[in-house]
């Protein structure tokens, strides 16, 4: 009997938390993910400059500023590879032109 009251306490409690639960989640609007195929230099970043990368490069608003973004991180990156002796390769896709086809760049 007291297994049934704790179950169903829990059963109201998740019911009645989980409305509130989805409100405090932030809104999502359209995402796009970054990685090796479409960033330049990728494995010559850090975790944190992935991180710090993709923050910006999600901040741009037009395509014109997406452009500017990559480009500085691609010469970056080719520099930093000239240093390691390494040759940059080059991304299979364009995430400026990708982001654009998605409708995230105006």
């Amino acid at each position: 009997m007291k297994l049934k009251k704790l179950t169903l306490i829990a059963l109201l409690g998740t019911a009645i938390a989980l409305p509130f639960a989805a409100e405090a989640q932030p809104a999502k609007g359209p995402r796009y993910s970054f990685n090796a195929d479409n960033t330049g230099g990728w494995s010559l970043m850090t975790a944190a400059e992935r991180t710090e990368h993709r923050n910006k490069m999600l901040a741009a608003k037009t395509y014109d500023q997406c452009k500017t973004i990559q480009d500085a991180n691609h010469k970056e990156m080719e520099a930093r590879a000239k240093a390691q002796g390494k040759t940059l390769r080059g991304p299979k896709s364009n995430a400026c032109d990708n982001m654009k086809a998605k409708g995230i760049l105006k």
